[in-house]
């Protein structure tokens, strides 16, 4: 049997797939978990933002806001240490990375807190721009 035989030959068989005996009780059932699913993400995502945005409220009345020259310092060194301190091991990967693209001599680590902040959100607000264009395109 030639290759272009064989092809004709599966095409032929799966053309059509049988009909199951409880293909209806299984649509039913998928369909069912897909709700109770749905739902439960739904109040778990709710969820999730609740206890974020309490954070973020709690955490935004308790910034002092008083910059003057020496505590602005020091709260740009303190939330850099934090910073620091949480990127642990990511540190190593992300200079590899770095060091990969020969931008290794930039150096983002002498960079203020709020620098930093500002460098990443308007990085998740270019990924995020990108996305909406490329789903604008499919749609």
């Amino acid at each position: 049997m030639s290759a272009d035989e064989f092809d004709v030959d599966i095409e032929r068989m799966f053309a059509q797939t049988p009909r199951m005996a409880d293909s209806e009780l299984f649509a039913s059932r998928v369909e069912a978990r897909l709700a109770s699913g749905s739902r439960l993400r739904a109040v778990a995502l709710t969820a999730a933002g609740l206890i974020g945005g309490v954070f973020a409220v709690r955490e935004s009345m308790n910034f002092d806001f008083s910059l003057s020259s020496g505590q602005a310092q020091t709260q740009t060194q303190t939330l850099g240490q934090g910073l620091e301190a949480a990127g642990g091991g990511a540190n190593d990967v992300v200079r590899a990375v770095v060091d990969q693209i020969g931008l290794s001599d930039m150096g983002m680590g002498s960079m203020g807190g709020m620098q930093l902040f500002w460098v990443v959100a308007a990085t998740l607000v270019f990924i995020a721009a990108a996305g909406v264009v490329k789903l604008s395109q499919e749609a």
